[in-house]
């Protein structure tokens, strides 16, 4: 039964607490001190100061972030997946797609920062995230079992759209850039595939996505493999439409000062792209590690979050979080810097290198293997943290 809504001053009082407010106040103070200060950071200044600002750019992009994900989180709670999973991810996809237009739209030459960022993205998302889940999850609770029909679905948009953003362009683009036709027919099949995905996701196969109750639906239990073997009460579930007319009051705030906490890392983000390049160039780093530091500041949150799931034994949730959140980015964040090259002529190189491609290559098949299994355990994890670590090597090698 759907729960009645709190008094609107309870509300207001939840949902605008100490921990938003100090969030949203931070953003929005960060963002009036950028303005006083952006005479004086346009001018070169020493390395200590830069990397001091830097810093407390990127900190406080990271606080505001976990506040999107925090209230992306309440609404997750109240939709229900696979609707809250959906909201979360698309927070955090807004969020990658400003960090990589600004550091693409920025001084200097970043051709390569949207396949830098997103691989970054793959390799934190499918072996940190992931590995780590998946480590302390079956070091707690030992094996556990996924909903091995709604894994196999997003495990097959991740091969398809992985190879079409990072080795299509390689065969037939030039030198790892599609060209404009080629990138606006890539864009829109994208999108659309992704389209038909969520729509399936949320109507038709919902129950694929839910939590496996082991010993309580019509299948046996070593049989994990559909609606039929989630969650019993899915089907008392509380239809969207009615959530949505019981709680509106609650949802809209929510969403409200979730937008309001997203816009100071919009703001943020000019700022932060280019102190990033200037401090990278003054390092002699490489590249691609401007897009592992976005991929961070995007993904902490999330991966907090898939952490806690994890501990509690939510394994579909943790599915859900990590393959979701890499499906909308090869989704939508692709597309988006695809069209933003086409409308800027701004080059976008996503051809990756051989060795990034093979990691890669194996990346997806050890997800696949673990997707596919009747349970997952702790080694499972092991593995694909063995695989950041070399990611990692492979970075600065």
């Amino acid at each position: 039964m759907t729960q009645s809504p709190a008094p609107r001053s309870t509300l207001v009082r939840t949902v605008l607490s100490r921990d938003a407010l100090i969030r949203l106040g931070l953003g929005w103070l960060a963002v009036a001190a950028a303005m006083l200060l952006a005479p004086l950071l346009a001018e070169p200044i020493p390395s200590t100061v830069l990397a001091l600002v830097l810093a407390g750019i990127v900190a406080i992009i990271v606080v505001a972030a976990g506040g999107v994900v925090a209230q992306a989180e309440a609404l997750a709670r109240r939709l229900g997946d696979p609707y809250g999973t959906l909201v979360l991810t698309l927070s955090i996809v807004v969020i990658e797609v400003v960090l990589i237009a600004a550091v693409m739209l920025g001084p200097g030459e970043h051709a390569t920062i949207a396949r830098d960022s997103v691989m970054a993205v793959s390799m934190i998302i499918l072996n940190l995230a992931l590995g780590l889940c998946l480590l302390v999850g079956g070091l707690k609770h030992g094996a556990l079992a996924l909903n091995r029909m709604g894994t196999s679905s997003y495990l097959m948009l991740l091969v398809a759209l992985s190879a079409l953003a990072f080795a299509l362009p390689i065969t037939i683009g030039r030198d790892g850039a599609y060209l404009p036709a080629q990138a606006l027919v890539t864009g829109v099949l994208t999108v659309a595939v992704y389209a038909f995905f969520l729509w399936r996701q949320m109507t038709a196969q919902a129950g694929e996505f839910r939590e496996v109750e082991l010993g309580l639906g019509t299948r046996p239990a070593g049989s994990a493999d559909g609606p039929a073997a989630s969650d019993p009460a899915a089907e008392e579930r509380t239809p969207l439409r009615e959530t949505f007319a019981v709680h509106r009051a609650e949802l809209l705030l929510r969403s409200a000062l979730l937008v309001a906490t997203v816009l100071p890392i919009v703001l943020l983000s000019h700022h932060m792209a280019g102190l990033l390049d200037d401090g990278l160039a003054r390092l002699g780093a490489p590249v691609a590690l401007g897009g592992v530091l976005i991929a961070m500041i995007v993904f902490t949150p999330e991966t907090l979050t898939a952490v806690r799931a994890a501990l509690t034994g939510e394994v579909q949730r943790v599915a859900n979080l990590c393959h979701g959140a890499l499906v909308s980015t090869l989704a939508l964040t692709i597309p988006t810097v695809l069209v933003i090259g086409l409308l800027t002529g701004t080059p976008v190189v996503l051809g990756e290198s051989p060795a990034n491609l093979l990691l890669l290559a194996v990346t997806l098949a050890v997800t696949a293997l673990s997707g596919s299994a009747p349970r997952v355990t702790a080694v499972h994890g092991a593995v694909h943290l063995l695989l950041f670590a070399v990611y990692v090597m492979v970075l600065f090698s």
